[in-house]
């Protein structure tokens, strides 16, 4: 990530000069939150890490809500320090460049990161996240227990992109908690994409991930334990921004790594820490409205009909349109569709046919359009099977990955 500003506030009341292990917990307006995970975080640390010199680092994006007070006021046998962005700067990108440049000062050797936004958090996240990098691996990204449905911007784009791309199986690319060690904060920290803005907001979890898995560094996932009670922002109607920011980020980063991901053919899974540790709970409920989820697809033809026409071959944009047609209780979208689209749309926007900023969000109601189809088709599947079709997805694109090269190629 490329530097800018100093940081606009720091307070460091135990003047913490080194530590071998830092948690950092990324938070806006956090307050409710923030006391809660720093305890967790500090149990954690004490009863997996106790033997190293360990600092647990609020990265915040200048709260008004009392984020630093409640942070700094929770009383934790692990020393604090607390590092704010500038007045009006804001995102989590800014928030982990803070936090990496911090942990490299402080010659950390590992970097556990945290959301301060939810509650299930319990001390075996911290030994879960941890661990591995002490045990050889370089990054570390989550596995979590969630609702079939929940997640869907990452288990309808992100995941199967990124893996059709860069050939490894990371189910939670997106993952807002992960762990890493100095090498990857080396990258990091100087990486020519690291300033873009999308990075800097909420497509850094991706961006990390990404650059991981071309670094060609040991990398692996490891379950965290129970999961998350508070929803993450990509639920099934992701917001705009989010959806514009991690989606754009993965096409930019198709541009940057394009050598590499155009050699790789097939995926391969990723190593596994923690399997079968942690509560066996089973994830709290999510509503979904398939009628809003329709509603959004069917709007999307009078908003985007003409860009979609340019955008698509005739035969995808044809097909589009008898999706339309469908009755809503009937509706389904093929995920080979999906996947031509997908890909046609990552060329659109290497060639930049339109705005980055119109071209991504009239991704945004086909990808709802894709969400209703794949609530339809789990409605009745346990978290197991709709793993098992997610996967099954997955490998369709993977099948279709040389439509893809010819269209990045020119030759279709």
């Amino acid at each position: 990530m490329k530097k800018s500003s100093r940081l606009a506030y720091e307070e460091n009341p135990e003047k913490v000069e080194r530590a071998e292990v830092v948690v950092g917990i990324s938070s806006y307006d956090s307050a409710e939150f923030i006391g809660h995970t720093a305890e967790q975080a500090a149990r954690g640390l004490l009863d997996y890490f106790g033997s190293k010199n360990s600092v647990i680092i609020n990265v915040d994006s200048d709260s008004g809500d009392g984020t630093k007070e409640v942070f700094l006021g929770t009383t934790t046998e692990v020393p604090k320090i607390y590092l704010s962005t500038p007045p009006g700067t804001k995102g989590a990108g800014h928030n982990l460049r803070n936090l990496v440049t911090k942990a490299a000062e402080l010659k950390a050797q590992a970097v556990i990161v945290v959301n301060a936004a939810f509650k299930s958090i319990t001390p075996r996240w911290i030994k879960n996240l941890g661990e591995p990098i002490f045990g050889g691996f370089s990054f570390v990204s989550p596995l979590y227990l969630r609702h079939k449905c929940e997640g869907v911007l990452t288990s309808g784009i992100i995941y199967p992109l990124t893996r059709v791309l860069y050939g490894r199986r990371v189910r939670q690319p997106n993952g807002g908690d992960f762990a890493f060690g100095m090498t990857m904060a080396e990258t990091y920290m100087h990486h020519p994409t690291g300033g873009e803005k999308a990075v800097l907001q909420t497509g850094v979890d991706v961006w990390m991930t990404t650059l991981a898995i071309n670094q060609a560094v040991p990398i692996c996932q490891s379950f965290v334990g129970r999961p998350k009670t508070q929803r993450s922002p990509d639920g099934v109607m992701p917001q705009v921004s989010a959806f514009v920011d991690v989606v754009g980020t993965v096409f930019d980063l198709m541009g940057f790594f394009q050598e590499r991901w155009q050699k790789v053919r097939w995926s391969k899974p990723t190593a596994v820490f923690g399997f079968g540790m942690g509560e066996a709970d089973a994830p709290p409920p999510l509503e979904v409205s398939e009628a809003d989820l329709y509603r959004v697809f069917l709007q999307g033809f009078s908003q985007y009909q003409a860009l979609w026409e340019s955008l698509l071959d005739d035969k995808t944009f044809n097909k589009l349109t008898e999706i339309k047609n469908l009755p809503a209780a009937h509706f389904s979208f093929p995920s080979e569709l999906w996947a031509r689209i997908v890909f046609r749309y990552a060329v659109a926007h290497r060639n930049q046919v339109t705005d980055r900023q119109t071209l991504l969000e009239s991704l945004l109601p086909i990808f709802h359009g894709k969400s209703l189809s794949f609530v339809k088709k789990t409605e009745r599947m346990s978290i197991q099977q709709a793993e098992e079709y997610i996967e099954s997805e997955c490998m369709i694109f993977e099948e279709m990955k040389s439509y893809l090269a010819a269209d990045w190629q020119g030759k279709r």
